[in-house]
């Protein structure tokens, strides 16, 4: 029996060390168990994850896409290039403008999957929904005039303010089924302001970046009237700018000195 008893005394403080560590993490998480505190700090660090993961490689592509830009800009008369270039040069401008935005529904597809590749599969099928998107453009682009662009624009700015955006920008907010079906969601939110940028220079890295902080912006920020409605006017505003005064407008004419009309 005594030489029984060293085990039991180590066996009680072993128990004795587990209720300590179990009570220590419920001190942490009074209304969850050990298992509950560990599950967040996992989802937590797979946030964090997500996040720096994301932002570099959207930085990445701000880098690449602004090299490549570089000179290829010529407002309304830019040209695009062979179909190769022009769709590499897409996907980088897709994830460099759509990725932040999309960090909230990556984390909380990671935290509804529970699975490493969560973020991942989603961010690449939501950038396949674009890159698709980037197919449609360059069959159907064309260099086209000031009056097209000044149209656009307006229509632009008048969608900005229907229903249909209002519906489609919230649920880009909210879906988390796949990247697909955001992607989709977020296609009918911003399809308005990518062809907006179409237009006024589709190569041009000054108009990539104001239309990547709107958004980048209506993703992350809920509808609000006192927000929306100027941005649309400023838009509509900007589209009889076009019309009216296309020279104003810097970047929107080529250096030719011509004014493309149509």
């Amino acid at each position: 029996m005594k030489q029984h008893q060293p085990v039991q005394g180590s066996e009680s403080l072993s128990a004795r060390l587990g209720r300590a560590i179990l009570a220590r993490n419920q001190r942490l998480d009074p209304t969850a168990g050990g298992s509950d505190v560990i599950t967040t700090n996992q989802s937590t660090f797979g946030g964090i994850v997500t996040l720096a993961a994301t932002l570099g490689l959207a930085a990445a592509c701000w880098v690449f896409s602004v090299r490549e830009m570089d000179g290829m800009n010529e407002g309304v008369a830019t040209r695009l290039g062979s179909f190769a270039f022009f769709f590499i040069v897409w996907i980088a401008m897709m994830a460099a403008m759509m990725l932040p935005g999309a960090i909230p529904a990556m984390t909380r597809r990671h935290d509804a999957n529970g699975r490493v590749l969560a973020a991942p599969v989603f961010a690449a099928t939501y950038i396949a929904v674009w890159a698709a998107v980037g197919v449609a453009v360059y069959t159907l682009y064309q260099p086209h005039g000031t009056i097209a662009a000044g149209v656009i624009t307006i229509a632009v700015g008048v969608y900005e303010l229907t229903p249909i955006k209002r519906h489609f920008r919230e649920r880009c907010r909210e879906c988390i089924r796949s990247g697909m079906v955001f992607g989709l969601e977020c296609v009918g939110s911003s399809i308005g302001l990518m062809a907006m940028l179409i237009v006024l220079g589709v190569m041009s890295v000054t108009w990539m970046a104001i239309i990547a902080v709107i958004v980048v912006a209506q993703k992350l920020l809920p509808a609000r009237f006192i927000i929306d409605v100027p941005v649309a006017l400023a838009i509509i505003g900007l589209g009889v700018v076009i019309l009216a005064a296309p020279s104003m407008v810097p970047g929107l004419i080529p250096n030719t000195g011509l004014v493309p009309m149509m």
